[in-house]
């Protein structure tokens, strides 16, 4: 069952955190720096404005939620590429304050999700004040009740992807490198098993949960809407082949697109090994004989731009 774009009257936030990594590699201390002072000019309401530096990995996560927490209408800007605004996303997530909103200001290697979703620029689409909500991608992976649950914005990748993306991060940033690296790492790449929901164990190269129909700045993945609202997420299956097929799939994604693919509200599978996994560019592991489930959480994440 579809569910309808859901589309508040014009928001205005008592207070606005924007979320920057000062030793980002980009521009993100700059872009930071730009819309706290294109906000402070053209809205025509005065919010408290704060601009909070990320000071290590996984920061950003404890800045969102702290904002979040304090209630009230406030929105949570994140100036970085995917793998920043996952951490936002998931801090705001954590505060369970409805009336939080995000948004993201791209400034990152990756900038899946902006590049997708965005209608306008973000100092415009907030002085509008038109607030909607997308689903996002949760993943249980053997949490304890106390701890809280990931979630995803737009894709959660197994096997080829989180290892390319390990690799990738060691190294400098570049098209030239980033394709070398990724071709050195394709060809030392294993591929992984796990035990599916008919009990059975299955070899796959790559495994994919998308919540938008591209990523990694060129691969098309599906022919799904690009604002994901519709309680659905579409599931990416390479099973095991011949490298050289794995090749072609993968340039088939980058220039025509991999067409259609199936579409889900769950999925479930038993790991046999740990596994790394990415979620919007940031790479984590589930350890072995843990059931995971992929599951949508329709119109979660009430965001802007």
């Amino acid at each position: 069952m579809n569910q309808e774009h859901i589309v508040d009257s014009a928001r205005t936030f008592e207070s606005i955190v924007i979320i920057f990594n000062p030793n980002s590699t980009g521009d993100a201390p700059e872009l930071a720096q730009q819309l706290h002072d294109k906000l402070k000019s053209l809205l025509t309401y005065r919010p408290e404005i704060t601009l909070q530096p990320t000071e290590h990995a996984g920061h950003a996560v404890d800045l969102a939620r702290e904002a979040a927490e304090k209630g009230g209408d406030v929105l949570v800007v994140s100036v970085s590429g995917d793998g920043g605004y996952n951490e936002v996303v998931n801090g705001v997530m954590q505060a369970g304050n409805p009336r939080a909103v995000c948004a993201v200001r791209a400034a990152g290697n990756a900038n899946d999700h902006s590049r997708i979703t965005a209608s306008k620029p973000l100092e415009e689409a907030i002085a509008e004040g038109r607030v909607h909500s997308i689903d996002l991608l949760r993943i249980h992976t053997g949490q304890k009740d106390h701890e809280p649950l990931e979630y995803a914005h737009s894709y959660i990748g197994f096997g080829l992807t989180p290892v390319v993306a390990t690799e990738l991060e060691k190294g400098s940033k570049g098209a030239l490198k980033e394709m070398v690296t990724v071709i050195q790492t394709f060809s030392k790449f294993e591929p992984f098993a796990i035990r599916l929901e008919d009990g059975k164990r299955h070899k796959f190269d790559s495994l994919v949960f998308a919540n938008i129909p591209e990523m990694a700045k060129y691969a098309t993945l599906s022919e799904a809407d690009n604002l994901p609202k519709d309680g659905k997420f579409e599931v990416i299956v390479f099973p095991h082949m011949p490298k050289w097929r794995v090749l072609l799939t993968a340039l088939r994604a980058t220039t025509q697109g991999l067409g259609d693919q199936p579409s889900v509200s769950s999925y479930e599978f038993t790991t046999l090994k740990p596994l790394p996994y990415q979620m919007d560019g940031e790479v984590k592991r589930v350890e072995a004989n843990v059931t995971v489930r992929v599951e949508s959480a329709p119109l979660a994440l009430p965001i802007i731009g």
